[in-house]
């Protein structure tokens, strides 16, 4: 596992990369950004920016969310995929954050995880992005595969088990925009298919390339 000092120098690199370390979904209202990250879910931050401006137009309150048919609503996110569960959720949700919310995202992560569609992810988005709290960590595909090369973690795939081992090292005060430059990073240079390792400002960091570098030495 990696050094503190080179952990804050990960952390360092990827923050003067990626100065303005924030979420890509669009939203106005917490609650936008609680259904735009279930939206997301196997799906494209990008295509979910697509529909989201036509579904809060057509439902542009929690009331209308919650009181919408779910088949209407799957008309509007029906190219996000798992269109039906997630239309479910979203009326279901907004039913929920109605009846024993006050109509307010709540701000606590056993709170979070009672609403219908949310996990651990978006309820660590929630409270990194809407509430500030420190030491959030959001795991995604990006997280786990650019820490496991980095050796951040031990490698595994469990987003669980993920999490927790990030927690333990980074700055909690860096933690939640920390994984949101991972996302910027994948997109642009660590890409999953094909990492594009000679531009990489984290290369000298990474264990990955390390291996790579000394076989290709050999």
């Amino acid at each position: 596992m990696k050094q503190p000092d080179e952990i804050f120098s990960i952390v360092t690199a990827l923050k003067d990369e990626y100065p303005e370390g924030i979420c890509s979904l669009q939203y106005d209202k917490d609650y936008e950004l609680l259904f735009a990250t279930r939206l997301a879910a196997q799906c494209t931050d990008e295509r979910v920016n697509q529909v989201t401006p036509a579904l809060f137009a057509r439902f542009p309150s929690l009331d209308a969310l919650a009181e919408a048919e779910v088949s209407e609503v799957e008309q509007y996110i029906h190219s996000c995929g798992f269109f039906r569960t997630k239309a479910k959720d979203i009326v279901a949700a907004s039913q929920m954050l109605l009846s024993e919310f006050e109509g307010r995202v709540p701000h606590t992560m056993e709170e979070l995880l009672r609403l219908p569609g949310v996990g651990r992810k978006t309820a660590n988005l929630i409270l990194g992005d809407i509430y500030h709290v420190p030491g959030v960590v959001i795991v995604d595909t990006h997280c786990i595969r650019i820490c496991a090369l980095l050796g951040l973690t031990d490698g595994t795939k469990d987003p669980g088990k993920a999490e927790t081992q990030l927690r333990a090292i980074l700055p909690a005060e860096e933690s939640n925009d920390f994984c949101h430059r991972l996302v910027l990073h994948g997109r642009a240079v660590c890409r999953a298919r094909r990492p594009d390792c000679d531009n990489c400002t984290l290369r000298p960091h990474c264990d990955f390339f390390q291996r790579e570098h000394s076989q290709d030495d050999s």
